[in-house]
């Protein structure tokens, strides 16, 4: 697997990833975080994610020739999320190929993140995502090193910021 910098014209492969995200997560019942309907049928979805490529920092990992999961990065946090007190890098979008699914891809891009955190001495990395449900997803963060530091609603739908420390060293 490689990572390499993206940007705008990676947009139709992350609206795919979230298309498929949103179906798998359908097709398990899990209609709480994304809902059941394809995020490409969405302009505001579409306008997000295009905002994202354009004004955040994109890390795409490639396996087999294609693009297996993408990161945005950036720092400061999305609008619903407070500014922290000190340097930070955010992770403001995530999502993996569901072909990639448990490959480590995920986990490969967190990792960049944190390199990343360190060279430009932010001694913090912060993500958010879907709070409720199983809490499968807030679960997986923490395996990542994150831990839950606030909650948040955007409307109904339930959100955790969660943290880790980044250290020189790392």
């Amino acid at each position: 697997m490689e990572i390499r910098s993206g940007g705008p014209d990676d947009v139709p492969a992350v609206m795919a990833m979230l298309d498929g995200a949103v179906a798998w997560l359908a097709s398990n019942g899990r209609t709480g975080q994304w809902g059941a309907e394809p995020w490409s049928r969405d302009p505001r979805r579409v306008e997000r994610i295009t905002g994202i490529a354009r004004d955040d920092e994109i890390l795409v990992a490639e396996a087999a020739g294609r693009p297996a999961g993408v990161m945005a990065v950036a720092p400061r946090p999305p609008s619903y999320v407070g500014a922290a007190d000190e340097p930070e890098l955010y992770i403001t979008l995530l999502v993996t190929d569901r072909a990639f699914a448990g490959r480590g891809v995920g986990a490969a891009l967190i990792g960049e993140a944190r390199r990343l955190a360190r060279a430009r001495g932010a001694g913090l990395l912060r993500v958010d995502c879907y709070g409720g449900g199983d809490g499968r997803l807030v679960g997986y963060y923490r395996s990542q090193g994150f831990a839950t530091v606030a909650e948040f609603k955007v409307g109904d739908w339930p959100g955790q910021v969660l943290a880790q420390r980044v250290d020189a060293a790392g």
